[in-house]
């Protein structure tokens, strides 16, 4: 029998704990949160990295984000899951469910999990670079029905400068430069810069623009992060305009970024707060429908960045940027 408050008719301290272990207390459970440490997924995907019906997997989600160890993310007409953003640490339960997750994070994914969790990735990778493939010459009028580029573009641009004028920086990179509207602010302001993009379509584009405003000293590659990492290369500042809800997993672009940086430097990144438009998705290429701010400071900090400056920019059409600096280091004042 549950054991009651007398006075207040609530839930003793233990009682409320009890769910929180009792939907923990399952191997698949502890594995979706396992696999849920940064990635978010939806109830299908979830099926298929763990073979099983969906009706199943919609029980045990239901479960555990009754009890407070998940939380669901809307994505369009779809749901997603991912681990609840706001933990108070002076809350009981709160305090119990980051410990779980804590604790789970130390188990090894398993080698098939992972590689399933990659074939994922790689399907909403392909899916991004058919999009650009296919409307690579309306880039700029689809992005622009979301925001203008000078909307966020100029206000990144002047942290940017802010920073760059009490640093000994050299060397930038950009991911994701689309047709490298960006690069000449970069160019001007750093001795050495990479634009990275996966998209060849698009990387012509920014050729173009490297041409046509005489760039000598950007340098464009086609490929991922990964392709910088094995390369050994290294940036005091890290910049993606408008790219995060384009790429598969956000969060590694975030430990990515922390890998390419010299101690010291900065990650910069302009880009939609969570809102509820699912047009953008077939008219913009969007993977994703925005981010809370919180999303963002917690992917930094498992990338052990330091969240510094931050601005919101309000949209007439109702979208919100958010511009945010992460500091492989403390944050400059």
């Amino acid at each position: 029998m549950t054991s009651m408050n007398a006075h207040a008719g609530e839930l003793s301290p233990v009682d409320a704990l009890a769910p929180i272990f009792k939907a923990s207390g399952d191997p698949l459970r502890l594995e979706i949160l396992r696999v849920l440490r940064r990635d978010t997924f939806g109830v299908l995907e979830l099926s298929q990295l763990f073979d099983m019906r969906q009706s199943g997997m919609s029980h045990h989600l239901k479960v555990m984000h009754k009890a407070g160890l998940l939380e669901p993310q809307r994505e369009g007409n779809a749901i997603f899951y991912r681990r609840p953003l706001h933990l108070d640490s002076d809350k009981l339960t709160d305090h119990t469910i980051r410990q779980i997750f804590e604790t789970v994070d130390r188990a090894p994914l398993a080698t098939h999990l992972q590689e399933r969790i990659d074939a994922i990735r790689a399907q909403r990778a392909d899916q991004s670079q058919a999009f650009f493939a296919r409307h690579s010459d309306q880039f700029r009028e689809q992005q622009e029905l979301i925001a203008a580029f000078d909307l966020y573009a100029e206000p990144t641009a002047e942290l940017i400068r802010k920073r760059a004028n009490k640093q000994d920086w050299t060397t930038a990179l950009e991911i994701g430069p689309g047709e490298g509207a960006f690069l000449p602010v970069l160019s001007e302001l750093f001795a050495q810069v990479v634009a990275l993009d996966n998209s060849r379509d698009m990387l012509a584009k920014a050729t173009r623009t490297c041409i046509d405003e005489r760039l000598a000293n950007v340098d464009l590659v086609e490929g991922v992060t990964d392709t910088l990492l094995a390369r050994g290369d290294a940036f005091d500042l890290v910049v993606a305009n408008m790219v995060l809800h384009h790429v598969p997993s956000p969060a590694d672009i975030f430990l990515d970024a922390a890998a390419l940086m010299n101690n010291g430097g900065c990650f910069i990144v302009s880009d939609l707060c969570s809102h509820d438009q699912d047009w953008a998705k077939e008219n913009c290429g969007d993977l994703w429908l925005g981010f809370e701010p919180e999303e963002l400071t917690s992917w930094a900090a498992d990338a052990n960045l330091v969240a510094g400056e931050q601005l919101f920019i309000g949209l007439r059409n109702g979208f919100q940027v958010q511009v945010r600096e992460f500091w492989k280091s403390a944050p400059v004042s």
